[in-house]
């Protein structure tokens, strides 16, 4: 268990090196400041876990990948706190939009509303129904916290459906540290590690979340 362990804590060291695109070991090395042989043993461990795949003698990674790689460390056994420090708000947004995107959702990242200027981090769209995502990457957070963010995401949904139109939205709160799904004002609040069976069962649990629609 205390070797697992080690090895686990390297493997955190190594986040830096899961950039998008391809990485031989020896640049992967290089960029982690670790040996050649380990590199190559955290590599195959990420491919073996399903995190990017090999062509060629190189590795590939994806927009979202860090972040799978940290739940996976997380659910190993590391701290929280220790993880998230190697993560940043643009990990956690790839992350969204992949289990969208992976869903057969049509995405829209970072898109900016003007007058007044509003930006929504992620939009999901499936059968006519747009899921506008606030993705929060906090260490900590509190209910006066994320019923703010709550009344943020509203207004940023009525904001959407005003310059759409036929526009069919709901507003969505993505948070890394959450426990359990819960609602303010009918808003879903889903920790990331819920997301994506959330999506599942996005459509038979529309009546009670806020719909809105111009």
């Amino acid at each position: 268990m205390k070797t697992q362990l080690k090895f686990t804590t390297k493997m955190l060291n190594t986040l830096s090196g899961i950039i998008p695109g391809g990485i031989s070991v020896q640049d992967f090395s290089v960029i982690t400041k670790t040996d050649v042989k380990e590199s190559k043993k955290i590599l195959e461990t990420f491919f073996k876990k399903g995190i990017g795949s090999r062509q060629e003698g190189k590795y590939y990674f994806e927009d979202g990948d860090k972040l799978k790689t940290a739940i996976m460390l997380i659910k190993s056994g590391l701290p929280l706190d220790e993880v998230v420090i190697a993560l940043n708000w643009k990990d956690f947004e790839g992350l969204t939009a992949e289990i969208l995107e992976a869903k057969n959702f049509a995405i829209i990242k970072n898109l900016i509303l003007t007058k007044p200027r509003m930006e929504i981090d992620v939009i999901g769209i499936r059968l006519g129904i747009a899921m506008l995502i606030d993705c929060k990457h906090w260490k900590r957070y509190s209910t006066s916290a994320l019923s703010e963010a709550v009344k943020n995401q509203i207004e940023r949904t009525k904001h959407y459906i005003s310059k759409t139109s036929g526009a069919i939205a709901v507003p969505v709160i993505v948070t890394l540290y959450q426990d359990k799904i819960d609602f303010i004002d009918r808003v879903p609040i889903v920790p990331i590690f819920q997301f994506s069976s959330f999506v599942d069962e996005f459509y038979g649990n529309l009546q009670e979340m806020k719909t809105m629609e111009t």
